[in-house]
């Protein structure tokens, strides 16, 4: 007895195809009734075996797609979530980013204005010295003329000129 229905199904075409033709029918045949009701009671009875069979392979296929849509779902969840980590420390490192420019910007700005008043301070107190200097320059020509003209015995100083200090000449 055969244990497949493709197989009971060969041998029941096979029965149709050998058997004797009806005369004067050329699409008809004369075929062993009770043989061939013999078959198909087998195909009959194959087929809960089939089925079964059939049902667990579709059963296991489904189990095995549950779970590798688990997985898949799982692996996605997992990568979204890294990616969000991935972004959250990619904005951290940007926030970082802006802050350190924004600060070296005001360090740099800060400088500067630093700088320039320094230069300012430093113009201011040059300028000061300049005129302390030229006015501690003029009080000693003008004491020098008054030397000069008691030395000389005159009575009355001359009159200090603006002119700059030249050694060579004055001397």
């Amino acid at each position: 007895m055969a244990s497949d229905v493709n197989e009971l199904l060969d041998m029941l075409f096979e029965m149709i195809e050998e058997a004797k033709g009806v005369p004067l029918a050329s699409d008809k045949c004369m075929v062993d009734r009770t043989d061939a009701l013999d078959r198909i009671d087998e195909i009959r009875s194959a087929f809960p075996m089939e089925l079964a069979e059939a049902k667990k392979l579709l059963a296991a296929r489904n189990d095995y797609l549950a779970s590798a849509k688990r997985e898949g779902d799982l692996i996605i969840q997992q990568a979204e979530e890294r990616a969000k980590q991935l972004l959250a420390e990619n904005e951290l490192l940007n926030k970082a980013k802006r802050e350190s420019e924004e600060m070296r910007r005001k360090a740099e700005e800060l400088s500067r204005e630093l700088k320039q008043a320094a230069n300012r301070y430093c113009d201011d107190a040059l300028r000061r010295t300049e005129e302390a200097v030229a006015e501690a320059y003029d009080e000693i020509k003008r004491s020098r003329a008054q030397f000069r003209a008691k030395a000389a015995g005159m009575t009355e100083p001359p009159q200090p000129q603006n002119k700059p200090f030249d050694a060579e000449t004055e001397g």
